[in-house]
């Protein structure tokens, strides 16, 4: 089907297409920069597909880069900016549910879209002839519906990450999966483990901070979190007999998703933030459950289940440090001094999303002392705004003091320097006015004569 629907294509992308149309070829921008297009968005890069062979292609333009060659792939550089245009190809079989493992080249732009995932990205279009939607996406789009192009099977026994793309989509888009593609997905949920742990971590992050993360509970049914992320499974199924909570613990973890930004840190952090509840689990002898404990157990879940699929570092290491902290002073009454020793402990930087964390964690339970946990949190976050305004010293970083001015007074690099300025900190958490160079210097005075008399 050819339709006349208009699409903006940028100017360099254009005069890439009208290039090789010029020389007799076609050429088309393809997938997800027309469907976005289409959606009303801007598109982040313009692919193009195209009759001509990647030879055919270099001699056309004066810079391209062999991206992937091997599949069709030239990338054509315009002022610094490249533009992939790919051969019109048919994969051949595919034998490690990701890679075919040849190509063939073909002068049929329907047989080119025959082989892509879902019907919304198999669209092409140029200015001389249209869109053209050959498998029904435009009409997808209409219905809000994620299908795949033909055989829902076949598609994903070609690509088992597309299992993952497809729910990915739906997140993004709020479409739902068609009950074929759904029901394919179930099936073939197990081949989602010859997948890398890098390219499910990059679908996941996606899913997280799109519109509708909570529809991982999709990936969930279909058994798709099972393959790599069971402890989600078992969140899932662990029921909250409590006054503080009207969902399974899965489900507190899904609504929480929709009450924080979508900051990959930050949606990872309330994924996570009671992943180690299931373990922690006691009922009482009035059926009702607690889960004493279940913010360390899950920091070191966390930490074992990121590092699983591959994440830096970085990412670890804050996620975790929420996760762990993220029932901090959920009991205690607000005090500055217990504040300063907090941010001490837990680290000045993570502090600006913890009070995020632990707000939307509140407003995914159910409504029982709901105002009265907001209220205690927002004088928690008064006294941090206070403490920042001030420029309180929290940590040996902002000390008036430091190891080169302890030396000078005599005293020996090594563990008793060390030892030193912690006790000279501590006195700053309890009175943040002694934190003055005059004030300190003269305490490390008087306990290094101590110590030498």
């Amino acid at each position: 089907m050819v339709s006349a629907i208009r699409i903006q294509v940028p100017e360099k992308a254009n005069y890439i297409i009208k290039t090789l149309t010029a020389a007799g070829f076609e050429a088309y921008a393809v997938g997800g920069c027309v469907r976005d297009s289409l959606l009303g968005r801007k598109p982040q890069d313009w692919d193009i597909t195209t009759s001509a062979r990647p030879e055919q292609v270099k001699a056309l333009f004066a810079r391209t880069v062999d991206t992937g060659i091997q599949h069709g792939t030239v990338t054509v550089m315009l002022d610094r900016e490249g533009f992939e245009v790919t051969t019109y190809r048919i994969d051949g079989k595919y034998e490690d549910s990701r890679h075919p493992r040849e190509v063939v080249f073909t002068p049929s732009l329907e047989e080119d879209l025959k082989r892509r995932d879902f019907t919304i990205n198999a669209m092409a279009y140029n200015e001389e002839k249209g869109l053209v939607d050959l498998y029904g996406g435009i009409n997808d789009i209409r219905q809000g519906v994620i299908r795949c192009v033909g055989d829902p099977g076949q598609r994903f026994g070609e690509d088992a990450l597309r299992i993952l793309r497809a729910i990915r989509f739906s997140a993004q888009l709020g479409y739902r999966l068609d009950e074929s593609t759904k029901e394919a997905i179930k099936r073939l949920a197990p081949s989602l483990e010859n997948i890398s742990a890098e390219r499910i971590q990059a679908e996941l992050v996606k899913l997280m901070v799109s519109p509708h993360p909570d529809y991982l509970r999709e990936a969930y049914k279909c058994g798709v979190t099972k393959v790599f992320f069971p402890e989600f499974d078992r969140a899932m199924e662990t029921e909250q007999n409590h006054p503080h909570h009207c969902y399974s613990v899965g489900e507190h973890t899904l609504h929480s998703l929709l009450e924080i930004e979508p900051d990959r840190v930050l949606r990872l952090t309330m994924l996570l933030h009671d992943i180690g509840k299931p373990a922690a689990l006691v009922k009482d002898e009035n059926g009702i459950t607690h889960f004493q404990g279940h913010a360390q157990i899950g920091a070191e879940m966390a930490r074992t289940i990121l590092r699983r699929l591959r994440f830096d570092n970085d990412t670890v290491n804050r996620v975790c440090t929420l996760v762990m902290y993220h029932d901090y002073g959920n009991t205690a009454e607000p005090d500055i001094r217990a504040l300063r020793r907090a941010v001490n402990r837990i680290g000045q930087e993570a502090f600006p999303g913890l009070f995020l964390v632990k707000r939307a964690d509140i407003l995914a339970q159910s409504g029982y002392m709901r105002q009265e946990k907001l209220e205690k949190l927002d004088r928690w976050q008064q006294l941090y705004r206070e403490l920042t305004e001030k420029r309180q010293c929290v940590s040996l970083k902002t000390l008036a003091v430091t190891g080169s001015d302890l030396i000078g007074l005599g005293m020996r690099p090594g563990k008793e320097l060390g030892s030193t300025l912690n006790r000279l900190l501590e006195q700053v958490l309890d009175v943040p006015e002694r934190n003055t160079r005059e004030y300190l210097l003269a305490e490390a005075r008087k306990w290094l004569s101590e110590e030498r008399e």
